[in-house]
């Protein structure tokens, strides 16, 4: 989609992200490798009772469910900034949904804008978990 087909309010539900334990503990181990999210007798202890999952994979599960939309497809020139902000912790066998929408249309020259998109996040108790403002550049039609 290019830049100028873009409309702010536009809004897409994102197909449901489970978060599985051996998935989670692995990235865990690999890109965040604290005890909250790798050791459950560990978790037990904590004020969350369990084991939590990294808040880059939860962000990063979802966002996967985005890209099989892919909005832009082959007229996105680029990322430009994303902020991810955690307000609830997420759980092994969480089922997360996301509701994307475009909030901003910055046209930067005659070639190209700037799309931001806005996602937010839901466990299946319906509580708000997570957030994240995505700026990507996208061609403009010529």
């Amino acid at each position: 989609m290019y830049f100028d087909d873009f409309e702010v309010g536009l809004s897409i539900e994102l197909k449901p992200a489970k978060i599985e334990k051996e998935e989670m503990i692995d990235f865990a181990k690999k890109y965040d490798n604290i005890p909250l999210h790798t050791d459950e007798e560990y978790a037990k202890n904590t004020h969350f009772g369990k084991l939590i999952a990294p808040g880059v994979m939860s962000f990063m599960a979802v966002w996967a469910k985005y890209l099989e939309i892919d909005l832009a497809g082959d007229e996105i020139l680029a990322g430009k900034s994303t902020k991810i902000e955690w307000l609830k912790p997420v759980f092994v066998d969480d089922v997360l949904t996301g509701k994307c929408k475009v909030t901003k249309l910055t046209k930067r020259n005659e070639k190209n804008g700037i799309v931001e998109l806005e996602i937010e996040v839901y466990n299946q108790n319906n509580e708000f978990v997570l957030t994240n403002i995505t700026e990507m550049i996208v061609k403009c039609r010529i």
